[in-house]
């Protein structure tokens, strides 16, 4: 990745001169290709690091507009658009896998692999960064330097594949990044961008509680591990309203609990695993210090034992103010005045994170639900799609805050 050059030929475009309409008739007339890339992609969907049926197609759909490919990592793809003159870079990211859910849709594109969907809108991402591709790689006369289109993969599943893609060099030389997320909660046509902390830390804990087992009559010659589990799940929840500041937002979410043999056998052993959320690396180290107190404490109490495990997960997403105030000004000219809305910051997570914390970044949350159209699920549901109209949106707003970031902020694009 030390030399990552490439453009579509074709005719020279000044950056001066052209109609601001062009690059939102370029988006638009995109519209078909882009649902077919969607539809293709949600009908064959694949999981973290096993995306090589998706790295071919995005591949081939790259060359076949004359994009420079670069293959970094196993799965991961990279297209590069080099401008009119040598110069720094932007780098545009779409994830790409998908996840271990049943789809429930009864569509023409529902997914062909049993178990496997496309249920948090990846697919729609990597269509849109195909398009900005298509639009940008026909204005490469009208920007110096050049865009990077990252296609990552595994982004649902921790350790995540941008930090293979970060060493295999794709961040060299950037200025900036942008990120783009379909977001059910937004109605199509609406979009976010806000400085500052915009998706949490999201960690993983696993807990062992250790008892004694019995006979279900016999209770008091046993050590119960299912009730101090059950003691654990409620007590876990004082850390939230009791030890945090309440200014501060945290989650704790306990996912899953196993323990038992039998209905009448009163279990030796229960395991719990669970997520926590926090925004800031104070509050995310007090909890972690906190949930291993009422671990132990709550297990001294019934005469148990206790193992904690914390796995440290994505980082916070946090916008660079400077990068959000631009991809902010895109987003206007692409979905007009009132086109963006304010959002609270999610506390999902996202290894976009990574990259925001080497490059100055932005991570733009764009509309895609719509009620009228029954698209009201939230993301991972079995029944989550998307309105399509998102889609050439998306590549507008796109294309605009990468030609903003390499021209200048204060420079009309096309």
């Amino acid at each position: 990745m030390r030399r990552l050059r490439g453009r579509r030929p074709g005719r020279k475009i000044s950056d001066r001169g052209i109609r601001v309409e062009r690059l939102t008739t370029m988006a638009r007339s995109l519209a078909p290709r882009l649902v077919a890339w969607r539809r293709h992609l949600h009908a064959h969907p694949e999981l973290s690091f096993e995306e090589h049926r998706t790295a071919a197609f995005v591949a081939d759909a790259l060359a076949a507009a004359g994009i420079r490919v670069e293959r970094p990592t196993a799965t991961g793809v990279v297209g590069v658009i080099a401008g009119r003159r040598p110069g720094p870079a932007v780098v545009l990211r779409a994830d790409m896998d998908a996840l271990p859910i049943q789809e429930q849709n009864e569509v023409e594109y529902a997914s062909r692999h049993p178990g496997i969907m496309h249920a948090c809108g990846h697919d729609g991402h990597t269509a849109i960064l195909l398009g900005a591709g298509r639009v940008l790689a026909d204005l490469c006369e009208a920007f110096p330097g050049e865009v990077r289109l990252v296609f990552q993969p595994a982004e649902e599943r921790p350790p995540g594949g941008a930090l293979d893609l970060i060493a295999a060099g794709v961040l060299e030389g950037a200025v900036a990044a942008v990120g783009l997320h379909l977001w059910a909660d937004l109605p199509v046509g609406k979009a976010c961008v806000r400085p500052g902390p915009v998706m949490a830390n999201a960690d993983e804990f696993t807990i062992t509680v250790h008892g004694r087992g019995g006979h279900g009559s016999q209770p008091h010659r046993a050590v119960d591990a299912l009730v101090v589990a059950a003691q654990l799940v409620l007590n876990l929840q004082t850390v939230v309203s009791r030890r945090t500041d309440p200014l501060r937002p945290v989650v704790i979410s306990v996912g899953t609990i196993q323990a038992g043999y039998a209905f009448n056998v009163i279990a030796p052993t229960a395991t719990l695993t669970g997520t926590v959320r926090t925004f800031d690396p104070e509050t995310r180290e007090l909890v972690r210090a906190e949930i291993e107190r009422v671990v132990h404490h709550t297990c001294a109490m019934a005469g148990a034992t206790g193992e904690f495990q914390f796995f440290g997960g994505y980082p916070a997403v946090v916008n660079d103010p400077g990068i959000a105030a631009i991809v902010a000004d895109a987003a206007r000219e692409a979905l007009g005045p009132d086109g963006l809305v304010d959002m609270d910051p999610s506390m999902g997570g996202e290894d976009f994170a990574y990259i925001a914390a080497r490059v100055p970044s932005c991570y733009v949350f764009l509309g895609a639900g719509n009620p009228a159209k029954g698209i009201v699920h939230p993301h991972h549901h079995p029944r989550f799609d998307i309105d399509e109209d998102a889609l050439p949106l998306g590549v507008e707003l796109l294309c605009r805050a990468a030609m903003r970031l390499l021209t200048g902020a204060g420079r009309q694009t096309p």
